[in-house]
């Protein structure tokens, strides 16, 4: 067991600087060339004299990084290198198997591990860098340096499933990350993802667990194929006694602001109330915003700003203010950014 506990400063000792955010990241993640072609698919059919970069991109991240550094509240983030994730880290979620099936992979050059998602030179290093971060960031909110952290991540994560990769997912950073806060001492871990897109893999991996309540707001696309054979459906509600602890929130297309904020109050804030959590995992993706290419939610900034209000008051409720902020998807190289920076205003 990690030689950390779950506590943080108490309510009593805090400090001004519990309200800074602490960013972490490393730029060995901008290593993770996912390539160009049609889309998301890598292809070049040959008819085409422009072909776009993937979605997943590093162009993405360096807004999101600049933004944080010389936007509004630059003055109020601190920064934090990090180190890749040990492998008996790795291991805590994934399965043996499938981690050595990814390092196979790397060390044959890379391939596309499922659709849309490559592994190229360069990605194992990242995707280790990624999960890496984000428990560095969690190890420092339970050492008790810090309330509020934010890991800045690529590739994401919450498509990863214990077995295997799914949407430009290779390891699952934040499902790692629980689960060290789970080995740590933390008795109850709640999670809430607003990517555009069903946070899988997380599920999964807490599926017959009562001791993480997973969360998931999503535009309502079902399941996409054998790497996501989960629908994201209200019906999925965990198993053993994890039953009761999955809640999906599928959302109709456009849902937009006013449905994302009725949803919070009358479905994901009571249900975590009722869980009372020790700790907070804010799984955030900008994909659901109104200029996305891969959602079509209508978010905008002033609604990403709201949720993560929302999420940070129901961490100063039950968790003494600690939560932990994971990067997930976003692919508009700019709204994106911009989508991120509101969600971080009101932790400051």
């Amino acid at each position: 067991m990690p030689d950390h506990q779950c506590k943080g400063p108490s309510s009593a000792n805090s400090s001004p600087n519990d309200r800074m955010i602490n960013v972490f990241w490393h730029d060995g993640m901008l290593d993770h060339d996912t390539g160009k072609g049609v889309f998301d698919t890598g292809m070049d059919p040959g008819y085409l004299d422009v072909l776009e970069k993937h979605p997943e991109n590093s162009d993405r991240i360096r807004n999101m990084l600049s933004i944080l550094k010389r936007g509004p509240i630059s003055p109020f983030l601190s920064w934090h290198s990090s180190t890749p994730a040990l492998v008996s880290e790795l291991l805590s979620f994934h399965t043996p198997e499938y981690i050595n099936s990814l390092i196979e992979a790397d060390k044959n050059g890379g391939k596309e591990i499922c659709s849309g998602t490559f592994l190229n030179p360069g990605s194992w290093k990242a995707a280790v860098l990624a999960a890496g971060t984000t428990v560095s960031a969690m190890k420092y909110i339970l050492d008790g340096h810090g309330k509020i952290c934010y890991a800045l991540v690529r590739p994401p994560g919450h498509h990863a499933q214990p077995t295997q990769a799914d949407g430009y997912c290779f390891l699952n950073n934040a499902g790692i990350a629980v689960q060290y806060a789970l080995n740590s001492g933390c008795k109850k871990v709640a999670v809430i993802d607003i990517d555009v897109h069903y946070g899988n893999g997380t599920a999964e991996g807490f599926y017959d667990s009562n001791k993480v309540l997973t969360v998931s707001l999503h535009m309502n696309h079902g399941s996409w194929g054998t790497s996501h054979p989960q629908t994201g459906s209200i019906s999925e509600l965990g198993e053993g006694i994890g039953f009761g602890y999955n809640l999906n929130v599928p959302l109709p297309n456009g849902t937009g602001d006013k449905g994302y904020k009725y949803a919070m109050n009358h479905l994901v804030l009571p249900a975590v109330t009722n869980f009372e959590p020790d700790f907070m995992v804010f799984v955030v993706g900008q994909d659901s915003s109104a200029f996305d290419p891969n959602g079509r939610q209508c978010l905008t900034m002033e609604g990403y700003r709201e949720i993560g209000r929302m999420v940070g008051n129901v961490a100063d409720d039950h968790c003494n203010g600690r939560i932990l902020i994971v990067q997930e998807g976003g692919y508009h190289v700019t709204y994106s950014a911009y989508c991120l920076h509101a969600t971080l205003e009101d932790y400051i």
